[in-house]
């Protein structure tokens, strides 16, 4: 019987068959005593109030649809997002600081920046339309007040004008009448300019040093040497000397106020 056992095979084919065993039991007791299930469907309601609970339901689920593009495209997270990787950009580290870290700051410093934004519409859009003391409209139109104030403090009359000039509109006669279909899109250009311009700054001195390496090692005959590889660490010292996050965030923070 030993020697039966020492047989890699017939080991594995024992185990094989207990397993087995084992499932075959298992479906049988719950095919016996009846396996839970949740269903889903649409049905007749005479209650006013079910209505208002499947629209509501409805109307949470769109915002947690659109909410990736209303963080992004609302709020100060793209030029933070655009200036860190300019900053990575220039300094030539690729990877380094990865993705996940950037974006995790950005995220953060987003919901510092906006703040007092979000803390208005809680206040004066969510709680009382969750109170039920205004409806869906009103509190659409109250969250977005605090948003399009933020959104116009940004943007350009410029980048207003060329959407309101293509979509065809009179000229506001203030920035009330302006549609979110014309501030959004404007907004959002304003802000990839205002990073671009930030992220042509940040470049100038990396670029100096990576030329500076560049003619050193031409002049000494290292033509074979990629310059990348001196002007790195130079460039990483010089961020570090002028604590470079520090000024960094704390110059495009200041930036929203």
């Amino acid at each position: 019987m030993r020697g039966l056992l020492k047989n890699p095979a017939l080991k594995r084919g024992l185990i094989f068959t207990g397993i087995l065993l084992l499932v075959v039991g298992i479906s049988s007791h719950l095919h016996a005593q009846g396996i839970p299930k949740i269903t889903l469907g649409v049905d007749q309601s005479s209650d006013p109030g079910d209505m208002s609970t499947t629209l509501q339901i409805l109307l949470l689920m769109t915002v947690l649809a659109l909410a990736p593009a209303i963080l992004i495209l609302m709020t100060s997270f793209t030029r933070i997002i655009v200036v860190f990787f300019f900053v990575r950009q220039a300094l030539g580290t690729n990877q380094m600081p990865p993705n996940q870290l950037l974006i995790g700051l950005a995220l953060f410093l987003t919901f510092f920046i906006m703040s007092p934004v979000f803390n208005n519409i809680n206040q004066n859009a969510l709680k009382p339309y969750m109170d039920k003391e205004i409806s869906q409209k009103e509190a659409f139109d109250k969250a977005m007040k605090p948003l399009r104030k933020f959104m116009v403090k940004q943007t350009r009359e410029e980048d207003m004008g060329i959407f309101l000039k293509i979509s065809d509109q009179n000229k506001p006669q203030n920035i009330d009448d302006v549609p979110n279909s014309v501030l959004i899109p404007s907004f959002v250009i304003s802000e990839l300019r205002t990073a671009f311009q930030i992220g042509f700054v940040l470049y100038i001195p990396f670029l100096i040093i990576d030329m500076v390496v560049a003619g050193v090692l031409m002049s000494m005959g290292m033509m074979m040497l990629p310059p990348v590889m001196i002007s790195l660490p130079f460039k990483i010292l010089l961020f570090i000397l002028v604590d470079g996050w520090n000024l960094l965030v704390g110059s495009v923070v200041k930036g929203f106020f």
